[in-house]
């Protein structure tokens, strides 16, 4: 009795636990080029791939890395202060270095709106317009709205689906809440931008691709669901 109530309820406990301590992921295989360790540096999904090849990271793409804090905490002389002004889980670097922040690029940080609001004369609109939590910001500003920019955010596809003329398909392309509008409009994807999509990594597998898909997260699998399954069966 003991060990079938083992079985059945502490076993898959356990392997969510484990689980929760392995980040082994693999390359689709679909993916021909070799490494872009330029383009990898920006990837969330590669930490361990960058923490093991220390000296093929580029500190400036790593420096917009949502998942590289720990590294920059740790290399703060290799901060690239325009790039970091961009990084949403940088926000206790950037308040303790106000005086290194580069306004333009933290208008389209969605992490910073405090500083935003309190700080309206230094906005950057073209960059807010892309910013998903500036939508309050937006709709108070609405001749200041860069269609161009808007077009990449996010939260604005109620804004975009009622003026599809003033859509920028290039920008769209990179929208991962989009991929609706995308499907069905094939024939405005700019391929290119469309890499940099995690949400439209099915798209990207049947058509050409370039060495830019390294930046893309969703091109590493993890092979967490089999690893479950294993330890279930013991």
């Amino acid at each position: 009795m003991k060990s079938d109530f083992f079985k059945i309820m502490m076993i898959p406990c356990i392997a969510k636990i484990v689980l929760d301590y392995i980040e082994e992921t693999h390359l689709l295989d679909w993916i021909k080029y070799e490494i872009d360790w330029i383009c990898l540096s920006k990837n969330q999904s590669t930490m361990h791939l960058l923490e093991a090849n220390p000296d093929k990271i580029n500190w400036g793409w790593l420096s917009r890395n949502t998942s590289a804090i720990h590294l920059l905490e740790a290399n703060t002389y290799k901060i690239n202060w325009i790039c970091l002004s961009l990084n949403p889980s940088a926000i206790h670097l950037l308040e303790a270095n106000m005086n290194k922040i580069d306004w333009i690029c933290l208008s389209g940080n969605p992490s910073v709106i405090h500083l935003l609001k309190d700080n309206q004369d230094k906005i950057d609109w073209y960059c807010l317009s892309r910013n998903p939590s500036a939508i309050h910001l937006l709709k108070a500003n609405q001749d200041k709205i860069r269609s161009i920019c808007l077009s990449k955010n996010p939260s604005a596809l109620y804004l975009l689906e009622t003026n599809q003329d003033e859509i920028d398909w290039c920008r769209l392309s990179e929208n991962s809440s989009a991929i609706y509008l995308l499907e069905a409009n094939t024939d405005e994807i700019d391929w290119e931008w469309l890499l940099y999509n995690p949400s439209a990594i099915h798209l990207l597998r049947d058509n050409s691709y370039s060495e830019y898909i390294f930046s893309n997260p969703a091109i590493f699998q993890s092979n967490k669901k089999e690893i479950y399954k294993q330890l279930v069966k013991i």
